[in-house]
């Protein structure tokens, strides 16, 4: 099957970059297009081989799969335009949250699905996020979960829990990276400790974390289980933590729920011509 791709900002390469280097499929059976066409030329430079489309129109001609990587206020003009191109056989797969498959399958005449990644698929690791439309084929749903499980996990969910499972799979990896800085800015602050030293440090704890996880030695229980041994210094720090972390986690997922429904609210707007 040919691949295409609107839109190659952040998430786009990434995933173009996941898919190259775990050979999910050729280059040669890939197009790609961008609003800024210069970022798409960019990527080519990486793989040769990747077709850039400079006509939005052209790229959906030529692919079976067209994943949606733009903004959710662009989606809504785009698929709207596309409309009268687009073939009943194609797929149309968008990776951003606030769009429902079933709000998808209102716009095109084609199958649909959401497949939504996270940066962790560039190491060919972490997990995608699976939707699925009523008009999907069994064919292509296969297709869609065998290919992502080259790169990563496909990890089928209902509608009500999408925005906290992106929260875990997506923006995780920034949020528990924003702990780590803030973990080596106070170790630099509150002791000798250079922060290249803490950094290189911090980031080897985390790969040796993951894979312990990833291995199965342990659960998060019991590693926190087996690391702090009762009355040393492990244990000590769980108490700090214990005492400030407060409302820390649930104000965060307050907050992304909040911006959550805020953009939904925006689409909704938008597809009623507010």
């Amino acid at each position: 099957m040919k691949w295409g791709v609107i839109g190659t900002g952040n998430m786009g390469e990434i995933l173009i970059d996941s898919w190259m280097s775990s050979h999910v499929i050729e280059e040669n059976n890939l197009y790609i297009t961008n609003r800024t066409i210069n970022k798409a030329y960019s990527i080519k430079e990486r793989y040769p081989s990747v077709h850039v489309c400079e006509d939005v129109y052209h790229l959906v001609e030529k692919v079976d799969i067209i994943y949606i990587c733009v903004k959710p206020l662009e989606i809504h003009p785009l698929l709207v335009g596309l409309y009268g191109s687009l073939r009943k056989d194609q797929c149309i797969v968008s990776i951003t949250s606030p769009y429902s498959v079933a709000r998808l399958e209102s716009l095109v005449p084609c199958q649909v699905a959401r497949m939504i990644p996270s940066i962790t698929n560039r190491a060919l690791s972490g997990v995608t996020l699976a939707s699925f439309g009523e008009q999907i084929t069994k064919e292509m749903k296969a297709y869609l979960l065998q290919s992502s499980r080259i790169y990563s996990t496909p990890k089928i969910i209902e509608d009500n829990i999408t925005r906290m499972a992106s929260d875990i799979v997506s923006c995780g990896p920034a949020f528990f990276g924003y702990l780590a800085e803030q973990f080596i800015e106070a170790a630099t602050y509150e002791t000798d400790i250079n922060k290249k030293m803490a950094t290189n440090l911090t980031e080897k704890m985390f790969i040796g974390f993951g894979k312990l996880l990833e291995d199965g030695h342990y659960t998060l229980p019991e590693l926190i289980e087996k690391v702090c041994v009762k009355g040393g210094v492990t244990g000590e720090g769980i108490k700090a933590m214990d005492q400030d972390i407060g409302e820390l986690f649930h104000n965060l997922i307050q907050a992304t729920h909040a911006k959550y429904q805020e953009d939904i609210d925006k689409v909704n707007n938008q597809m009623l011509g507010g």
